[in-house]
């Protein structure tokens, strides 16, 4: 199994509550909202298939701060209070290739749910 890429440069835009992540020749720019809702915790994910928790108005989150841990993955601080689960170099990966696919499962969630995304 290949190795996911390790980002090259991670910059946090406060204002704008993006983190724009960088692999050599290719950058992405994840939202805040976005990140929060996957974020890797078991709070989020759940325990196991099957047990993920939808998340709801996180539109207007934010990221205080973001921290390396070790040589494999960064902790996102944000401005709810959520501070768990870490996201590795692969699934930080995984969530900037992967973006058009995961927003619109999520966002699909929600209406199914009866949940409506504020205009922030």
């Amino acid at each position: 199994m290949a190795k996911m890429p390790i980002p090259t440069d991670i910059t946090l835009h406060q204002k704008s509550r993006q983190l724009s992540l960088s692999y050599d020749a290719q950058h992405f720019h994840l939202s805040a909202e976005y990140l929060r809702v996957h974020s890797p915790s078991a709070e989020v994910q759940g325990h196991g298939p099957g047990q993920d928790v939808l998340q709801t108005n996180k539109e207007s989150v934010a990221i205080l701060k973001i921290e390396p841990v070790g040589h494999y993955a960064i902790k996102i601080y944000f401005d709810d209070g959520h501070d768990s689960g870490l996201f590795t170099w692969d699934y930080l990966y995984e969530l900037a290739t992967q973006y058009e696919h995961k927003w619109q499962t999520y966002l699909q969630r929600l209406q199914q749910a009866g949940f409506q995304r504020s205009t922030v």
